[in-house]
């Protein structure tokens, strides 16, 4: 099954993109080496992982891995979350000058830690520091780099929230951000409840060619084109549907070229998984530090095998680094191709277990 749809690239600035499907900032997730093998199997553009400005700040071995920034990795953003303008500012300026390509702004956090400290979703209640943080920004970057926001359409679904909504995106807009990306569903709701696509449908006929892009409910590549066709948003963000699923990227591109998309093998699962660790282990410096992090994008790699119950009880008893190899050659070894088509269908690409992760 083929399911065309218009290609039109994407540009966020000076930034060009490409295709308009690219890996959202997955807080735990989108270290180096998910955004590594991301691009390798699609991505055009991908951001790491929000970061506190305090923490980027603050001298010491995590600000060191948050400002390097390889020569692979880019075009990358920098999504940035705080509760204080001046201090927002200053971080935004070092995440450019260690080479980040875009600084995004995150005013759409629902965590209730998060909002607890006045920042992400919280600021979506106010306008006037949330504006005041797109100003240090863009003051900060002096046009070095373009500056976006992520946000959610309302702290809740009062009349006042959606006012509030539109006072913070329209007052960035005209102080000179690049882009939007807008989640539309409301703080309160979190993760729960319906991603309203008829909002951003709403919000991108409002902003007429201002760039929207649109992010919520997308957890497979016939989702992605289903966005960029109801809505008319200029581009998506993938955050927990390419979880584990980086060839959820290609499967867009072949989606929107009016190609069939095709099903990852056992043997490209493999391979992805061995580029992960290869890139884990030196960015936490070896292979203790890094089988946590690595561990938990190896058990959502399961999620989408054929038998995903056996794969996640197998792959959580990697204790060690030297489980690695043997666990990931046993759960995706090549008979579990035997049988199966190579492309992929609608009613096959949606995994419900993947609703329970944090975006």
């Amino acid at each position: 099954m083929t399911t065309a749809a218009p290609f039109r690239p994407l540009a966020l600035g000076k930034v060009a993109v490409g295709m308009p499907a690219v890996q959202a900032a997955l807080s735990g997730y989108s270290d180096l080496a998910m955004r590594t093998v991301a691009r390798e199997h699609g991505a055009p553009y991908a951001l790491n992982e929000v970061v506190l400005d305090e923490v980027v700040l603050q001298k010491g071995k995590l600000q060191r891995r948050i400002l390097s920034v390889p020569e692979h990795d880019h075009p990358v953003g920098g999504q940035l979350m705080g509760s204080d303008p001046a201090r927002f500012g200053a971080a935004a300026r070092e995440l450019v000058k260690a080479g980040y390509d875009i600084v995004d702004v995150n005013f759409g956090c629902p965590v209730n830690k998060v909002l607890g400290r006045r920042r992400g979703g919280w600021l979506l209640q106010d306008p006037e520091t949330a504006l005041a943080m797109v100003d240090a920004v863009l003051q900060a970057v002096a046009g070095d780099a373009p500056v976006t926001v992520k946000m959610r359409r309302g702290s809740d679904d009062s009349p006042d929230a959606e006012r509030r909504f539109w006072t913070i995106l329209e007052g960035a807009i005209a102080r000179g951000i690049t882009a939007a990306t807008v989640h539309p569903r409301t703080v309160a709701q979190k993760y729960v409840g319906p991603s309203r696509w008829e909002f951003l449908a709403n919000v991108k006929r409002h902003v007429g060619a201002f760039p929207i892009l649109g992010s919520g409910d997308l957890f497979s590549p016939f989702d992605v084109v289903a966005m960029l066709r109801q809505t008319g948003v200029d581009g998506v963000t993938v955050a927990r549907g390419c979880i584990g699923n980086p060839f959820v990227f290609g499967q867009v591109r072949d989606l929107l070229a009016g190609r069939p998309a095709q099903r990852p093998t056992m043997a490209s699962t493999r391979a992805a998984l061995a580029r992960h660790w290869q890139l884990a282990v030196p960015f936490y410096g070896d292979e203790r530090r890094a089988l946590p992090h690595a561990r938990m994008h190896c058990i959502k790699y399961g999620q989408y095998h054929r038998e995903s119950v056996w794969a996640r009880e197998r792959l959580v008893a990697m204790r060690g680094p030297e489980h690695w190899g043997p666990l990931v050659d046993e759960v995706f070894a090549d008979r579990f191709d035997e049988g199966r088509a190579t492309e992929l269908r609608p009613e096959d690409a949606v995994v419900p277990a993947l609703q329970s992760c944090s975006e």
